[in-house]
């Protein structure tokens, strides 16, 4: 039996998807269209999630922060006015090149909270959403002057916390068409996720996933062979915040829409509760967790609020169960973790 600990969470999962698909009363065909739209929108939200777990640091909360990276890199795009094929590069540098200073900067504060990492990215998440909201919301217009004043508010002080890219959702409409369920779409978005997910597998199964190994097992053993335990737990939050902003590139092309100032709220509890209920840990973790938690963990997400329609006649309960799943997952994950630690050490 205790082979087959590690699939309790998933598990439960799969049969709680089951009894809400029921209880909802929904097709098959609406299912696989959501789920190919969460897919895209949250597949490498997962993967970012990875390395640090790793690493030995837990689940990275601070994840949305890379996720500010991209949104800052969208809004000077727009603000600029580049087209959507010359702008989606530049996004896509402007935010590595951002995202590599921001994982820096978290890295050595979580260096500087070792056993309390998870905590400490989840303070670092709500302190770097407070200081970009300030950003956009005093700073542009005011001392920022933008290229483009249609961005900003009516009083010319602030950014529009809507703005409209509908221009970018389309750059993979005619390549490579698809049906999913009652979605069209493209292929292109599920190849270049599958081809990220490809490259985070390689690299967690070379050296430098080997250092992430060595140092979450062990950090005082890994220190003595000669790796610096530092440099690699920073090494792990970088990738991590790179993968975020890429991850939240995609979800703004796919909604077609930037939130300015919400698009990147809760991304990191509802990212960490999909990989926990693909069977990941705060110890261990791999890509089958990723891809197997975003399918199960969404569609009980996509049918929870129908179930809970259905089954207490209100609509406003339905909404509720979504949150109520998100957090549940985060704690069911903890409880069955700690319970599995308490009994290795027994052992």
């Amino acid at each position: 039996m205790k082979r087959y600990k590690e699939y309790y969470v998933p598990i439960f999962f799969f049969i709680l998807s089951i009894l809400g698909i029921i209880a909802a009363k929904v097709g098959f065909n609406f299912i696989l269209g959501e789920l190919y739209a969460r897919f895209i929108r949250n597949g490498i939200f997962l993967l970012a999630l990875i390395f640090p777990i790793m690493a030995g640091m837990g689940i990275n909360f601070s994840i949305t922060i890379g996720a500010i990276a991209a949104q800052i890199s969208m809004l000077i795009v727009i603000d600029i006015g580049f087209t959507p094929g010359l702008g989606s590069i530049i996004v896509i540098l402007l935010s590595v090149v951002l995202s590599i200073v921001f994982g820096n900067m978290i890295g050595t504060l979580l260096n500087r909270a070792k056993g309390k990492e998870m905590i400490a990215s989840m303070v670092i998440g709500f302190l770097g959403t407070s200081l970009y909201q300030i950003v956009f919301m005093v700073a542009y217009g005011t001392i920022i002057k933008p290229f483009n004043e249609d961005i900003l508010l009516t009083r010319g002080i602030g950014v529009k916390s809507m703005l409209d890219i509908g221009e970018y959702k389309n750059l993979f409409s005619n390549m490579l068409p698809i049906k999913i369920g009652n979605i069209e779409g493209s292929l292109v978005p599920i190849i270049i996720i599958i081809i990220i997910g490809t490259v985070v597998h390689f690299i967690t199964k070379s050296k430098i996933g080997y250092r992430m190994n060595a140092v979450g097992e062990n950090m005082y053993l890994a220190e003595k062979v000669g790796i610096h335990v530092d440099k690699t737990r920073k090494m792990a939050v970088i990738m991590s915040t790179i993968l975020a902003s890429l991850a939240q590139i995609m979800f703004i092309q796919n909604l077609g829409i930037l939130n300015v100032y919400t698009g990147h709220l809760n991304l990191d509890v509802f990212s960490s509760a999909a990989l926990l209920a693909g069977g990941a840990t705060f110890k261990k973790v791999n890509i089958r967790n990723a891809f197997i938690g975003i399918f199960l963990f969404h569609t009980l997400f996509i049918v929870s609020p129908l179930a809970g329609q259905n089954i207490f006649k209100n609509p406003a309960l339905g909404e509720y169960f979504r949150s109520f799943i998100a957090y549940g997952t985060i704690v069911f994950a903890l409880m069955i973790n700690l319970k599995n630690l308490e009994e290795a050490k027994d052992h």
